[in-house]
């Protein structure tokens, strides 16, 4: 088709000498176009979702084993997150063994990020979302010790995340945790606290106006939508993280909503 429009379009433009010439170029046309029909996506995605499974189960491995020892409550903890996911068979077999390997004493955590970075370094999204499941993963328990925080820290440092964008987003992680299980229409009481922690949570100020805060919740949103994540390469058994998320950011939203309605 490319050679055919090519000398059709040249041939009307200057003859049958510019025939030939457009003939050529759609030719190199129709060569570079099957090339890139022929790009296996699939197989790119996949690709990047194996890359983003292992790194995030080794890291979490390490993260463990912050404090120099992994605890019988940290293995429990990787459990739950595993049986969480609905992690079964082969795949859950993985995710164990890729705990071990990045809670092993050999460990190191700047090759596990070289490798991601090399892979999906160029995909913001995914990076972003690696960051994200380990602040969530870490936050299960409710608490954060200073050696996770800098394991974390130097994740956020690795993927080329500021440590102000990476203090904001613990701080918002943090307060999303507070609304985990409420989902839309969350049953907290709009008390002073609560609504601190619902601004924190969407990673605003409480002066914010309206359609401002409606635009950091449909960007908040949207950065979670499960079908952009899978699009970009997120596993489809780590959406669960992002779909919980979403419902944190829902119930702080509607929280704010219900408080600014009152007012």
């Amino acid at each position: 088709m490319g050679k055919l429009i090519g000398a059709v379009l040249g041939f009307l433009v200057g003859g049958p000498l510019f025939a030939l010439l457009g003939l050529a170029a759609g030719h190199f046309f129709d060569r570079g176009l099957g090339q890139a029909m022929g790009f296996d996506y699939a197989g790119a995605r996949a690709e990047l979702q194996t890359q983003f499974f292992e790194t995030c189960f080794r890291v979490m491995g390490h993260i463990a084993k912050a404090d120099g020892r992994v605890c019988e409550d940290e293995v429990a903890q990787a459990e739950a997150i595993i049986a969480k996911l609905g992690l079964q068979n082969e795949r859950r077999q993985q995710a164990i063994n890729l705990f071990k390997e990045g809670s092993a004493a050999d460990f190191t955590l700047e090759p596990e990020m070289s490798r991601f970075l090399q892979r999906c370094g160029r995909q913001v999204l995914m990076r972003q979302m690696l960051l994200e499941a380990l602040l969530s993963i870490s936050l299960a328990d409710g608490k954060l010790d200073p050696a996770e925080t800098d394991i974390l820290g130097k994740v956020a440092h690795y993927l080329g995340v500021p440590e102000r964008d990476f203090q904001r987003l613990l701080q918002m992680a943090t307060a999303q945790q507070h609304f985990h299980g409420q989902g839309s229409g969350g049953q907290r009481a709009p008390c002073r606290n609560a609504l601190q922690e619902a601004y924190q949570a969407l990673g605003v100020s409480e002066s914010i106006s309206a359609p401002e805060l409606k635009k950091a919740y449909r960007k908040l949103m949207s950065q979670h939508h499960p079908d952009k994540l899978i699009a970009k390469g997120v596993p489809e058994d780590m959406i669960k993280i992002a779909t919980e998320k979403a419902q944190e950011i829902q119930a702080a939203y509607d929280l704010i909503q219900k408080h600014r309605k009152a007012k």
